[in-house]
């Protein structure tokens, strides 16, 4: 079947490729037997204080009475109940985009394997927006599992499992065995009747950089795929078990950190060009907590999953503890870091980075309110990257990595800064943009990435569905309806963009695909979550009580 994005596309410059021969396993895969389960009471998430105490994985652990539209909302304060499900009047976009996520179904042998990155016909040069990519897809995912189609989520996760099994290679250097591709393409042999996949590891990307979170988004999915089918049985399996395991084993290694933070380099994530996010970004970071707490869930206590499942708990506490003590910043941290002092040399040292107070930019003192805070984007020795970067703070809020104070003031400062952070389309990449010579270090002069364009402060509807479970979860489910009605306003009439540039998100991207699939993916999934808020267990994480609380308090609690 040919690929619904039709001609015009390039062949990949992987030579990494599936054959016939090679998906035996997939099929039989698809062909075991999956359960129903009835729905039920959503389950607490396992306390790591239990870890050692569990039984083990099975119909009593953790995915016990998994399907369950009402369960796991207890943060939920003032939002439409489920059985509200019908009372929303459909918006007249909703049909067009639906019909607009089908038209970009990839297919594989007759099966839906996953949605490409675009479908503008518009555009002359289709590059790499004919593939799938990981962290695309996993929008198309939410909304096909919230609209009861969940096959071709099951059928992703597991040809993305067998391309982890791949040999993977940039130049004459071998990749790690657990690295997930940042994307795949279906190619189709006319004269030989064949479809094959080609996959990209990063030796195609711009800047041959390997994607750090693509790992982290298959575990994430996989389990939003449980929870919400209630089929325990692909998670259960002995190659799902062992692609999870792959993945913690590269992030998990022993090395010369001295932090519990994953060190990255640039354009790793969806932020996948030079952006001076190199180091420990946050949206890595916040990701790889996320992670952690999904598989914490679903990996077997067996002979192979025990010891990760101890590694996870050791580092998910170290973890937490270095997020929300170092990378969190609000009004009164903010004070105490203009005041600190330098060069400390000793276990008490309050100014443990060494970070010169000096390097604080002029915009951060007006633009942090006193009652609201965020987690900053980067903090290494004697650096701290001030910058706003939403997914990583959305993703902070939805794993838990934020405590619910903390989450409360990142809703606050969305709240105080509409302006700056929502604008005229949401949602701000990130804030603010970086000019003239700091573009041009920082950057190496990058013609997409100039200020308030793309990844540098450019504004991307893909980002409401994170916004939207975020809101949900803090009780602000105004504040979604506010965004939801602007993006509604434009996103059809521009043709679905893949961004949008200036301040104010007011102008279609100088760059941007047209029918942009995840930004068209995106919008269904925060409409159905705003509609029915018990979609947001799959994508959601309760804070889990045995975590270590912040030394650092949030400013909401600082009086003048």
């Amino acid at each position: 079947m040919e690929l619904a994005v039709g001609g015009g596309m390039r062949r990949s410059a992987s030579h990494t490729s599936l054959s016939e021969s090679d998906d035996f396993e997939l099929t039989r895969l698809l062909s075991k037997p999956r359960i129903n389960v009835e729905r039920q009471r959503s389950f607490d998430d396992r306390s790591l204080s239990d870890v050692s105490h569990s039984g083990g994985y099975g119909r009593g652990g953790a995915f016990d009475g998994m399907y369950s539209p009402g369960g796991g909302l207890r943060s939920l304060v003032g939002t439409p109940a489920s059985s509200a499900l019908h009372s929303f009047e459909p918006h007249p976009i909703v049909g067009d985009a639906w019909e607009a996520l089908r038209r970009s179904l990839v297919f594989f042998r007759g099966q839906p394997l996953g949605t490409v990155a675009a479908v503008d016909h518009a555009s002359e040069e289709v590059l790499n927006y004919d593939q799938v990519f990981v962290r695309d897809f996993v929008p198309s995912a939410l909304a096909f599992l919230m609209n009861g189609e969940p096959d071709i989520v099951r059928n992703f996760l597991l040809k993305t499992l067998l391309l982890q099994g791949w040999e993977k290679k940039v130049d004459r250097f071998k990749l790690g065995e657990g690295a997930m591709p940042a994307s795949f393409k279906v190619m189709h042999d006319a004269k030989k009747g064949v479809e094959t996949l080609h996959a990209d590891f990063g030796e195609s990307a711009i800047g041959r950089v390997a994607p750090v979170d693509s790992g982290f988004w298959w575990i994430i999915l996989l389990r939003a795929y449980t929870k919400s089918t209630g089929d325990l049985t692909l998670a259960e399996t002995p190659e799902c078990q062992k692609g999870m395991r792959l993945i913690l084993s590269l992030c998990l290694s022993e090395g010369f950190d001295t932090f519990p933070t994953l060190l990255c380099a640039d354009g790793c994530c969806m932020i996948d060009r030079r952006m001076g996010v190199y180091g420990y970004p946050i949206e890595i970071q916040a990701l790889f907590f996320m992670a952690l707490r999904c598989a914490l869930q679903m990996l077997k206590h067996d002979n192979e999953g025990k010891e990760f499942v101890e590694k996870i708990a050791t580092r998910l506490h170290a973890l937490s503890y270095h997020m929300r003590s170092y990378f969190w910043l609000d009004f009164q941290q903010l004070n105490d870091i203009y005041r600190y002092k330098t060069e400390e040399y000793s276990h008490t040292a309050v100014n443990k980075f060494n970070v010169i107070p000096d390097s604080i930019p002029d915009w951060l003192f007006d633009f942090m309110p006193c009652q609201g805070g965020f987690f900053i984007g980067n903090v290494s020795p004697a650096r701290m990257d001030f910058r706003w970067f939403a997914l990583g703070n959305m993703i902070a809020i939805l794993s838990s990595l934020a405590t619910p104070e903390q989450s409360a003031a990142i809703m606050d400062l969305i709240e105080e800064r509409w302006e700056e952070l929502i604008g005229e389309m949401p949602l701000k990449i990130c804030y603010p943009a970086i000019e003239n010579h700091e573009w041009r270090i920082v950057t190496g002069c990058d013609p997409k990435n100039t200020r308030w364009s793309y990844h540098n402060g450019g504004s991307w509807p893909v980002l409401l569905w994170l916004l939207t479970a975020a809101c949900i979860k803090t009780g602000r489910p105004q504040i979604a309806r506010r965004a939801i009605d602007l993006a509604e306003r434009r996103l059809l009439k521009d043709g679905w963009p893949e961004y949008y540039d200036g301040k104010l998100g007011r102008y279609v991207g100088k760059q941007a695909r047209k029918f942009q699939t995840w930004s068209i993916a995106g919008y269904l999934v925060a409409k159905m979550m705003l509609e029915d808020p018990s979609h947001l267990g799959m994508i959601s994480l309760e804070e889990d009580r045995a975590m270590l609380k912040p030394v650092l308090k949030r400013s909401a609690s600082w009086t003048n």
